[in-house]
């Protein structure tokens, strides 16, 4: 392939890269949710300002990122672990719901209310609804460090090789928490690139942690990076790379916020 042919197939995907953000810019219910096209983008730390109030306002709808029975002891710990460190507001838990929806508007500390008619289409993570057979998960983000931690309890549905997860389960995972990264510190992103080092296989049933960071900013690309690692951090499962295409402004610093984690 020649060198004029890379830069028109290098030109091409951007073009639908850039269709993509567009589309999702113009939902109202995107990272850049907005009732009117061409607003400005709402910086990243003034949205989590709001999210203790969104967790405790939508009564209607459930929080998939709170405590169940299928929760073990490990996951508890780690539970009680973060939300600790949420009472200074220098980590912060993220709401999550079974429709893209919603979970978007979560990130982004909005109240949104239940339709009384749902769409069918499921957010992938969290499209079993009896509890502990899936992603069992919940995310915390730490707005200065540009950082988002994930508690992971994976489910017996989530099988690959015998009584190990699926790799395209922890692929799922760390695309998750990373994409967290670009929510927290611009609004939203696409991906372009992921690379997964599998290291061991992860037991199910077992709590493991997801780790991801921003690593550096090149123009409208944000560069980041991730790994699985057991609770103890003896054993890593797998290590992630990857690039996105974010829409805000890349000079924009979050601030931490001090939110009520009571309601959590």
């Amino acid at each position: 392939m020649t060198e004029t042919s890379n830069m028109r197939g290098t030109r091409k995907t951007c073009g639908h890269l850039e269709k993509g953000l567009d589309h999702w810019r113009s939902l109202r219910c995107g990272p850049w949710g907005t009732a009117c096209s061409g607003a400005m983008l709402r910086p990243a730390h003034l949205s989590f300002l709001n999210i203790a109030a969104c967790s405790c306002q939508s009564r209607t709808l459930k929080d998939y990122a709170l405590p169940n029975a299928t929760w073990s002891q490990d996951m508890m710990d780690q539970f009680n672990k973060f939300m600790e460190m949420c009472k200074d507001g220098t980590w912060i838990r993220i709401p999550s719901y079974k429709n893209v929806k919603y979970d978007i508007a979560g990130w982004q500390g909005e109240t949104l209310e239940a339709e009384k008619e749902e769409t069918e289409a499921r957010l992938f993570t969290r499209n079993i609804d009896t509890e502990g057979l899936g992603f069992e998960y919940v995310m915390f983000c730490n707005l200065s460090e540009k950082r988002v931690v994930c508690l992971f309890q994976p489910g017996p549905y989530l099988e690959g090789p015998p009584g190990f997860v699926h790799g395209g389960s922890v692929a799922t995972v760390l695309d998750n928490n990373l994409m967290g990264c670009a929510f927290i510190t611009f609004g939203g992103a696409l991906m372009a690139k992921l690379n997964i080092t599998f290291r061991s296989p992860i037991p199910l049933g077992s709590v493991v942690l997801v780790e991801s960071k921003v690593e550096r900013m090149e123009g409208k690309k944000m560069f980041a990076s991730g790994l699985v690692r057991s609770t103890d951090g003896e054993t890593i499962y797998a290590e992630a790379t990857g690039k996105w295409f974010v829409q805000g402004s890349p000079n924009m610093v979050p601030v931490v916020a001090t939110v009520n984690t009571k309601c959590f």
